[in-house]
């Protein structure tokens, strides 16, 4: 039975196939994944190196970074899904007593309370829920019959409140969006019925002038600056206007690497971080910006690939809702930069300079790849 196993020619080939794609995922690495991400981090310190006035020593502080969360995203790939599947419920709870530990003895820095010290760099406890969230709903609706219940879906929204409740209270609105989002997704994925989509839809626009009050004032005032921006050009308008300046004049074609003014003459906030995204549609005109939209949107697709390639519902859920909040964090961005959307602190993922959240990030894609190149043999 055997010879005629190895004499058959198609099994050769499926053979050969099978050995040439092992040694690619050897290091549990997805390829397309993998150098996806890795051409993005390269576009992201181009871009950096421009918005930071050619300064080596911020680029250099971004490359520590960036080794430090390749490294993360490597290990996280070793790890089977089974385990994450495992931790799930004590990652969530371990984020939980951060977050009220962020709340109790936190640092705070420009009105907001959001990191703890631990001497030697701050750790920012939110960043960690963006994965515990899709973790611990995923784990949750595993156990359950799809599609979700009314039962599971009222379990699964206070599951998502907890922690909900605990980062607007810091505030930090933008991450807020994003754990919320991380939940809808994962629901979205389980199947949920469309009636439960509208009733929860219908009551959200039923509650939304409550929720106004509950709003803190700078909160308020930049919805007001989104819907017109000219009535504080100075104050709380001056963010929107001086990004929609800097994309506008970049044209098509765009002024030009380290040619953009806007960001080099300081008019242009935070050109670094949440507004970097303005310095490429600036130097680098609509193309660039194109270009770059569709290298982020290719590891939303490859992710989403690799949501439907999963061999559990786990897996699936997670690799699913990780996917979307990726696009998320980017539409977020890129709307308050031009202007479609209010401003929150949502930096762009793998180009905006800072730590916490290239770490998230990587860590996300580290378990993306751990679920696809753990399938079973079976399964390939």
């Amino acid at each position: 039975m055997s010879r005629k196993l190895i004499q058959d020619p198609n099994l050769l080939h499926l053979s050969g196939s099978h050995l040439k794609r092992t040694r690619l995922e050897r290091l549990h690495i997805d390829p397309p994944l993998f150098f996806g991400t890795i051409a993005l981090i390269t576009t992201g310190l181009v871009i950096l190196y421009s918005a930071a006035n050619q300064n080596w020593s911020l680029l250099m502080h971004q490359l520590l970074w960036i080794l430090l969360s390749l490294i993360v995203m490597l290990v996280f790939a070793q790890i089977p899904p089974r385990k994450y599947y495992q931790w799930s419920p004590w990652i969530f709870g371990i984020c939980i007593l951060l977050l009220i530990a962020v709340l109790l003895t936190g640092h705070a820095s420009k009105g907001a309370q959001r990191w703890l010290n631990l001497g030697f760099f701050q750790f920012q406890p939110s960043e960690v829920v963006k994965l515990a969230m899709p973790m611990m709903l995923a784990w949750y609706l595993s156990q359950k019959s799809l599609p979700p219940r009314l039962s599971t879906i009222s379990i699964s929204g206070i599951l998502l409140l907890l922690p909900l409740g605990l980062v607007a209270k810091q505030p930090d609105l933008g991450t807020a969006l994003i754990i919320v989002f991380t939940g809808i997704c994962v629901l979205l994925l389980a199947g949920i019925s469309r009636r439960y989509v509208t009733i929860a839809c219908m009551l959200l626009g039923c509650a939304a002038p409550f929720l106004w009050h509950f709003l803190h004032d700078y909160q308020r005032q930049r919805v007001l600056t989104f819907l017109n921006p000219e009535l504080d050009p100075l104050g709380g308008g001056y963010h929107i206007i001086q990004s929609k300046i800097a994309v506008g004049s970049g044209g098509v074609w765009g002024k030009g690497y380290l040619a953009g003014t806007q960001s080099h003459l300081q008019f242009l906030p935070e050109h670094t971080t949440d507004f970097i995204f303005g310095v490429v549609g600036e130097e680098f005109g609509l193309l660039g910006a194109t270009l770059l939209m569709l290298g982020l949107t290719f590891i939303v697709l490859r992710g989403l690939y690799i949501s439907s390639q999963a061999q559990d519902t786990f897996s699936r859920l997670l690799a699913g809702s990780l996917s979307l909040t990726f696009f998320l964090s980017f539409f977020i961005n890129m709307g308050m930069v031009t202007g479609i959307l209010p401003v929150v602190g949502v930096p762009l993922p793998l180009i905006s300079y800072g730590g916490s959240a290239m770490l998230t990030i990587m860590a996300g894609l580290g378990m993306m790849m751990s679920i696809h190149t753990h399938r079973n043999l079976l399964g390939r």
